[in-house]
C-alpha cells in the first residue's frame, strides 16, 4: 500500500561507436610519437650521416669528452691526434660532434 513497485531499469544501450573509446589511446600514441621516436630516430640519422662524411683534417669531439684531430679513417674506426705524437682509435660512433675548423688551435 504505502510501499512503491520497483520495476526494473531498461539496460543501458551500448555505446555504438567504439572508436570514440580508442581516441584518447590513439592520442597518446601521436603525442609519444612526435615527442620521442620522432626526434630520436632523426638524431640517429644525423649522427650516421655525420660519421660516414668524417674526413681527414676534421676537428672532432668524442663521447668522452676528447678533442682531436681526425688523421685517419677506416670502415668503423677512425684514428685522432690528441696532441702532437698522441694518436687514439676510436670508433666512428663514439664521435659526437664535428666542430668548427680553428676549435683546437683557440682551446690551446
Amino acid at each position: 500500500m504505502f510501499i512503491n513497485n520497483a520495476y526494473a531499469q531498461a539496460a543501458a544501450a551500448p555505446v555504438q561507436d567504439g572508436f570514440i573509446q580508442f581516441l584518447p589511446l590513439i592520442g597518446l600514441v601521436a603525442v609519444f610519437y612526435f615527442l620521442v621516436l620522432r626526434p630520436q630516430t632523426k638524431r640517429a640519422k644525423e649522427l650516421k650521416a655525420m660519421a660516414e662524411g668524417l674526413q681527414r683534417g676534421d676537428e672532432v669531439l668524442t663521447t668522452g669528452g676528447m678533442l682531436g684531430r681526425v688523421i685517419k679513417v677506416n670502415e668503423q674506426y677512425a684514428t685522432l691526434e690528441l696532441a702532437q705524437n698522441v694518436e687514439v682509435v676510436v670508433q666512428k660512433a663514439s664521435i659526437q660532434s664535428v666542430l668548427p675548423k680553428g676549435t683546437l688551435s683557440s682551446i690551446k
